[in-house]
């Protein structure tokens, strides 16, 4: 068996080369884009070969907890949605949870985004929320470039809440929407219809640039009244 899969206690070697990273960026209170020593020099301390130490920092990075590159040293690596977004589309191809429930924890976080961007926003993310809202109106006939500005105008609402791991969550939903936004659409078939769905957006916008939380958090829940209603009308056709 080789050295890189050999048990050993609490672990396989490159499980504990792994903890000795994250140990080691814990006890050196290594922020975002620091440096971490070379591969070699945790071989070294842990005594191990540099093929672990290898597939260590290859977990590390498939995690998106380090940042690897030719020719220059590791780095702390900022958090990152798509890893969450990885395991929720696993967790929904095996049944393991369903689309309501992503659904009805999405709705519980974009209320409270919603609410906190309208307290926090800066000019430019309230500029940002509009123009999204905007462009969702302005490509109206283009599904793909609609399906693009309604996925950014939430991830801007929940960038401009201020809270980064609500960024993060949100942006994790963003294969789930790729499929779900055209699902929805397709099942507004008149223009009164559709014009709704795009000033539904438009208001919400409207509320986060004037800083009204309460308009906010009304208009995304509306939205969410609509848009749930129209999606599982869709998946409740097709079975």
């Amino acid at each position: 068996m080789s050295e890189g899969v050999r048990a050993i206690e609490g672990g396989s070697l490159v499980d504990r080369a792994v903890r000795c990273v994250r140990d080691h960026i814990r006890d050196n209170d290594l922020k975002v884009g620091d440096t971490l020593p070379g591969e070699g020099a945790f071989a070294e301390q842990l005594g191990v070969s540099r093929a672990v130490m290898r597939e260590a920092f290859s977990t590390l990075a498939a995690l998106h907890q380090i940042d690897v590159g030719n020719g220059r040293k590791a780095r702390v690596a900022a958090i990152d949605g798509s890893v969450l977004s990885t395991s929720l589309d696993h967790a929904v191809a095996t049944a393991q949870v369903t689309v309501n429930e992503i659904w009805d924890v999405r709705r519980t976080l974009e209320l409270r985004t919603a609410e906190l961007a309208a307290r926090r926003r800066s000019d430019a993310e309230a500029r940002a929320i509009v123009d999204h809202a905007e462009a969702m109106a302005a490509h109206g006939d283009d599904l793909d470039a609609l399906t693009r500005h309604d996925i950014a105008f939430h991830q801007a609402i929940a960038k401009a809440s201020g809270n980064v791991l609500f960024y993060n969550i949100i942006r994790s939903f963003e294969s789930l929407m790729t499929v779900a936004v055209p699902t929805a659409w397709h099942t507004r078939t008149t223009a009164d219809q559709r014009t709704m769905v795009l000033e539904q957006h438009r208001r919400l916008a409207e509320a986060i640039a004037n800083r009204d939380p309460a308009a906010a958090v009304t208009e995304m829940n509306t939205h969410f009244d609509t848009s749930i209603a129209d999606l599982f009308a869709r998946y409740s056709a097709a079975i």
